[in-house]
């Protein structure tokens, strides 16, 4: 059991602050946000063309799930939306893309530059309904820094 209360995001929000000043921003972030101790696996989809292709992750495996059609499964459906997508229970979801077997929540937050959707966040979790207002908050506040970051970068 992990104890949600420990997790003091006002202080990973500062340390991405940091990640994204450095080399290899990306992977700085996937770093930090994996030291959430209900985040099981983390990674960063970029689109390119019509496709979300994985970057950057953290876990205790590798997904299959390296590119996505724009559209397909929870991923593709917010970066089509560019809406986050929180997902209490993935079996209960017909657009889950499973990975692994004891993933119970998703949750997917855009990377956007205004109505352009430049990338994704992607955080799976053990636990069902794992992901609360503050974790969407805070995560949607990471996906606008790295936005500007993505958008600095060219």
């Amino acid at each position: 059991m992990y104890e949600r209360d420990k997790v003091d995001y006002a202080r990973l929000l500062e340390g991405m602050r940091e990640a994204l000043t450095g080399e290899r921003p990306l992977e700085r972030v996937v770093a930090l946000l994996a030291q959430v101790p209900h985040y099981t696996w983390v990674g960063i989809y970029l689109v390119e063309g019509e496709e979300l292709v994985l970057g950057p992750w953290r876990g205790p495996a590798a997904t299959q799930h390296v590119r996505i059609p724009i559209g397909v499964g929870i991923c593709g459906a917010a970066a089509r939306t560019g809406r986050t997508e929180v997902v209490d229970d993935v079996a209960a979801d017909p657009r889950y893309l499973a990975c692994f077997p004891s993933t119970r929540a998703e949750i997917v937050v855009p990377i956007r530059d205004g109505d352009k959707v430049l990338g994704e966040i992607d955080i799976d979790s053990d636990l069902p309904a794992a992901f609360t207002e503050e974790d969407k908050r805070f995560l949607e506040e990471v996906a606008r820094l790295l936005a500007r970051r993505l958008k600095e970068a060219g």
